[in-house]
């Protein structure tokens, strides 16, 4: 083990007798201790899942990149596993950014961004960012390469990273996020030995109102179509769409023989508060597979006084529709379920209910919102509240606007706001599946249409569960109901 690696190990250890717990998830990746954003190299090595994440390791501040690292059997329950990658070397000094893993023969793989400052800390405009290979024969130590990727397509490119990797045919093919000026850029590369790459073209650039910068990219097929995955920065507000900071999202289409990328419009992947940098893995049953931050820059992360910071999102399934994403729970998640929890019946009646028998902090609620006759009002479901009536965090239709709302105004410590998602009106049920995990919640549809991602920080005791509704017509249930076990081992 590196002097590098070593010191920040002892730098984790010491902080784990500070850690508070009140917030940390007891289901999701989350750091020891320290800080955590973007996942990293998703890859199955050896009949086990490994994910990577941004990870700072002396304060629960964003800090000098280091690669966290930790792994499952079933993607349900994990551990931790040694610090897999320091800064320090000339070609990463400042930082190991964001990048991918791939699995070369009986070897795991990382490609990275090797970040420095060239002037102050902090200064955007004077940095060098290179992409750099390290391996490992065990999936636990790596050895360094160095920087397989010296230079940027064009010398003026500064803004030269995430490079996310993947195998066909006739080769390796890399995909990083590139900016040029206010342009943001997508550079293909090809490589036959992951140590020499060769230049191909730009899979897409963006355009006036595609924001500066896209991060984070990922391209795959599915259904025989190209997906194009990224997290633009810069990206202005459209009415209900692209409020947060910064966005992650895709388009369909298709990449043709000259490596361009022709494809739809930009969609949005989920559509809460807290969801970023989304990366994707094959997995071996043939399922795309995808990992978020559950976070968002410059968002309140009270934990931070807690001593940690960071939390990836569920491992999710993608599957392609027509010209739209569908996302799902992974389906190995059920094994996180205790014994079922009595659902109640339908509610119509004006006011709320108290469902006693369905309360926690780590849950998996099933909600079903009848929206027949429901012309005006909310209909839906108060979660996490407290018994002073405080805190709560509401989930409902708003039948005048057609929208499914998640609003956390009085969610806790710091956070507000809502965010929404449209309602074809001629819907006539919805049926959502919630979960549940100390300072998160994740709202899926059925059917696969859409999903809200957002942080809560509510009091420990803030437990309660409540059916609402106001105005006429509609119904809402809780059919099915569990509390969640620890995915940790």
């Amino acid at each position: 083990m590196s002097a590098a690696l070593d010191i920040a190990h002892h730098a984790l250890r010491d902080a784990l007798s500070r850690v508070i717990d009140d917030y940390r998830p007891g289901y999701h990746l989350a750091p020891p201790a320290g800080w955590m954003n973007d996942p990293n190299g998703v890859v199955y090595f050896r009949g086990e899942y490994h994910v990577f994440y941004q990870h700072h390791p002396f304060d629960a501040k964003w800090g000098p990149m280091y690669w966290g690292h930790a792994k499952s059997a079933d993607l349900v329950h994990w551990q931790h596993l040694p610090i897999a990658l320091a800064p320090g070397d000339d070609f990463d000094r400042d930082g190991c950014f964001s990048g991918s893993a791939v699995v070369c023969g009986d070897t795991l793989a990382l490609i990275y961004t090797g970040h420095t400052w060239l002037g102050e800390v902090g200064d955007e405009r004077s940095i060098r960012q290179v992409q750099c290979l390290a391996t490992s024969t065990d999936g636990i130590r790596f050895v360094k390469h160095g920087a397989v990727i010296e230079t940027a397509p064009q010398d003026s490119i500064m803004h030269f990273r995430d490079p996310k990797v993947w195998q066909e045919d006739d080769g390796w093919y890399l995909i990083a996020g590139a900016r040029l000026g206010d342009v943001p850029l997508l550079p293909l590369y090809r490589s036959t030995d992951l140590h020499t790459w060769e230049f191909l073209d730009y899979v897409s650039s963006g355009s006036e109102g595609d924001g500066y910068m896209w991060e984070c990219p990922d391209l795959f097929r599915l259904n025989g179509r190209d997906v194009l995955l990224y997290s633009p920065q810069g990206m202005q507000p459209e009415g209900y769409e692209r409020l947060n900071k910064y966005q992650t999202g895709y388009r369909v289409g298709q990449l043709d023989r000259e490596w361009h990328f022709t494809g739809g419009p930009f969609i949005e992947l989920d559509n809460g508060h807290d969801f970023y940098a989304a990366q994707t893995l094959l997995a071996a049953d043939g399922r795309r597979l995808v990992w978020a931050w559950l976070d968002m820059w410059e968002s309140p992360m009270p934990s931070q006084a807690h001593h940690w910071c960071g939390m990836l999102g569920l491992p999710r399934e993608l599957e392609l529709h027509a010209d739209r994403l569908c996302v799902y729970p992974a389906q190995e998640l059920t094994a996180l379920r205790k014994a079922p929890l009595p659902g109640t019946p339908w509610w119509d009646e004006s006011g709320t209910l108290c469902v006693p028998q369905v309360n926690g902090d780590m849950l998996e609620i099933h909600v079903h919102l009848d929206l027949l006759g429901c012309t005006d009002g909310h209909l839906g479901i108060a979660l996490r509240c407290s018994d002073d009536d405080h805190e709560e965090t509401l989930l409902y239709y708003d039948a005048l606007l057609r929208r499914l709302v998640l609003d956390r105004s009085r969610s806790g410590a710091q956070v507000t706001g809502q965010r929404s998602v449209s309602i074809d009106p001629t819907q006539e049920r919805l049926e959502l599946r919630v979960f549940l995990d100390r300072s998160s919640i994740e709202v899926f549809d059925e059917n696969g249409r859409f999903s809200l991602s957002s942080r809560l920080y509510p009091r420990p005791d803030s437990l309660g569960v409540k059916l609402f509704a106001s105005g006429s017509g509609g119904r809402v249930s809780i059919p099915k109901a569990w509390s969640l076990d620890s995915g940790w081992l």
